[in-house]
């Protein structure tokens, strides 16, 4: 299987189909609000909302209610433990562990499915734009940011691999200047893995 990677040159700023395990059903308490549901299960809110089309008013919710909650469990194990690598290579290199951002990995992963979805590879994207635009898109505020992608690597650990060999795509990930990442796995039905990494410093 054909494997590339690329590289997204650290850049600062100077004005500072996913596959799914069986949903989860969540029963709504009192004080509870979809915002909430989504925060506390590292979803995004436009995620739950999808998944429950039988709510007319997603700001109202009843104690009581049924919610279904998309379960990526599987997923999040397998970008964790690229985020452990990570951290393990900074670790080596004298460097602070950076600090797991979900939000961040919500926006790599939609990086990672876009990628499938409009048939591209390129840190450039047809639906988001920059890495740096898509990330503002999403709502996530940074000083820095810088982006890895790859396709092909079936294993947190080959794309690690990959990344550390490449010296551009190991800058990014030993640089000083990041303090959060979030990492993006999908998986197209050929069965390609696309794995992105973002980078930021609020």
């Amino acid at each position: 299987m054909k494997k590339r990677i690329v590289l997204i040159l650290l850049f600062i700023l100077m004005f500072t189909s996913n596959v799914f395990a069986q949903p989860l059903e969540y029963t709504v308490v009192p004080g509870d609000t979809l915002w909430k549901i989504a925060v506390r299960n590292q979803i995004g809110l436009s995620e739950i909302i999808s998944a429950n089309p039988q709510i007319e008013n997603p700001s109202l919710i009843y104690p009581g209610q049924k919610i279904t909650v998309p379960n990526i469990d599987d997923i999040k194990a397998l970008e964790d433990e690229v985020i452990r690598l990570v951290n393990s290579e900074r670790t080596k290199n004298g460097l602070p562990a950076l600090e797991a951002n979900w939000q961040v990995s919500r926006v790599a992963r939609y990086k990672s499915q876009d990628m499938i979805d409009k048939n591209y590879f390129s840190h450039t994207s047809p639906t988001y734009g920059s890495p740096f635009r898509m990330l503002e898109s999403f709502g996530v505020s940074f000083s820095a940011g810088g982006e890895n992608i790859a396709m092909g690597q079936r294993t947190p650990s080959e794309v690690m691999d990959a990344w550390m060999n490449s010296p551009g795509h190991r800058n990014n990930i030993l640089s000083p200047s990041f303090t959060e990442i979030g990492v993006g796995l999908a998986k197209s039905e050929d069965g390609r893995y696309y794995w992105t990494q973002m980078f930021i410093k609020p």
